[in-house]
């Protein structure tokens, strides 16, 4: 997919984005994707994830360059009485502040929400992403993607029963609470027409953390068990697992009977499909590990790609077990259009599909205060005559 200049859903919606990292921009390129005008506020020594590398994209890292894209970039440092009264203009047409200093930080610099911009800009809709809010126990300490894993219980259920507790492989919490950002601005502006007022908005690393343990949060209060670690199968179904093939693994994500008594019959075993100890999902899962060894004999006799294509167009929902390059070359990838090309710059589209106001790619990720002379306004000279 390449550029394209469509407005978006967004389109008119101004943003002025202080976060840096990956939660805020997360969910603050989200917006610009869909037309929001969003312009990115670096202070002097830049977002850090420019230097989060190798590799590199120019000269800014990887990281950085997968989620600032359709934006323009400025620099202020709001430490600064002048930079902070640039930022006080710019708010006066803004629809949006996204922010995620460290709680007290805006109001330290006498621009917090509740101290200054709500009185001040009434229909503005202030965004806070922090790691436990601003009180509590926690209330107002730093939180970071894999410390917060571990703490909400999510590095408890992933990995092998017999390992250890396990990050996972994407910062599954800072991309959620980013799409929670997200939604929260979304449901604001709704609001909006209806109040004329703007709000806060926050999203917690803690919180969105939390909000991802299902089915094992409802699982121990309904049975008081400690959830563990299952490796790739699921606690709750069977079979829901990786299994091994003449080639390449598959996972097979067998929802219901008759998906089980499909896998069984193009599998060439319809006895297995019949038998009672696997009649239903609650005995599938209590005789998993037979199971298993049962399955694993009928499928050492074909090949992984082959086979998945074969059972999912049956009607058995399973796909093959690919690293990033292959997810990348895969053909419904293409057709799905879910890789952006813009010159050098490659990322991964909009998952949002729009069908009159789709998402739009626009712009590269700006260089370092790439757009400060065009969106950064003059100060009012003091010493000009008063009409």
């Amino acid at each position: 997919m390449t550029a394209s200049a469509k407005p978006g859903a967004l389109a008119g919606i101004k943003v002025i984005d202080l976060s840096r990292v990956l939660g805020g921009p997360y969910s603050t390129q989200i917006l610009a994707d869909h037309g929001a005008d969003v312009i990115k506020i670096e202070p002097p020594q830049g977002d850090e994830t420019r230097q989060w590398g190798p590799p590199f994209m120019g000269d800014s890292a990887a990281y950085f360059e997968g989620v600032n894209r359709n934006k323009r970039g400025a620099v202020l440092d709001l430490s600064r009485e002048d930079d902070r009264a640039r930022l006080l203009l710019m708010l006066e047409d803004a629809d949006v502040l996204v922010e995620n200093f460290k709680v007290g930080t805006m109001e330290r610099w006498g621009i917090g929400y509740e101290q200054t911009l709500q009185a001040r800009f009434p229909r503005l809709i202030y965004c806070r992403v922090s790691g436990f809010g601003a009180d509590g126990p926690l209330g107002g300490l730093p939180g970071y993607d894999a410390a917060i894993q571990a703490m909400t219980g999510l590095m408890s259920v992933n990995g092998m029963p017999d390992g250890e507790p396990l990050r996972l492989g994407v910062p599954v919490v800072d991309m959620v609470t980013g799409l929670n950002a997200a939604l929260g601005i979304l449901l604001a502006l709704n609001e909006r027409k209806l109040s004329q007022r703007g709000q806060f908005v926050e999203a917690a690393l803690f919180d969105c953390a939390l909000s991802v343990l299902h089915p094992h949060t409802t699982n121990f209060f309904a049975s008081g068990k400690t959830p563990g670690r299952s490796g790739n199968a699921h606690p709750n179904i069977a079979p829901y697992d990786t299994f091994h093939t003449a080639t390449s693994p598959i996972f097979l994500a067998v929802g219901n009977d008759s998906q089980f008594r499909k896998l069984c019959e193009v599998l060439g075993d319809t006895a297995l499909g019949s038998d009672e100890r696997f009649a239903n999902n609650g005995l599938r899962s209590a005789n998993r590990g037979e199971l298993r060894v049962r399955l694993e004999r009928l499928l050492a006799a074909h090949d992984g790609v082959a086979l998945a294509d074969r059972l999912i167009r049956a009607g058995v929902p399973c796909g093959p077990v690919l690293d990033v390059p292959g997810a990348l070359a895969q053909p419904h990838t293409q057709h799905r259009q879910m890789v952006v090309e813009l010159g050098t710059y490659r990322g991964i589209a909009s998952p949002i599909k729009l069908g009159r106001t789709p998402a739009s790619y626009r712009s590269r990720p700006p260089a370092f205060g790439e757009h400060s002379a065009e969106v950064l306004p003059p100060l009012p000279d003091p010493h000009a005559p008063n009409d």
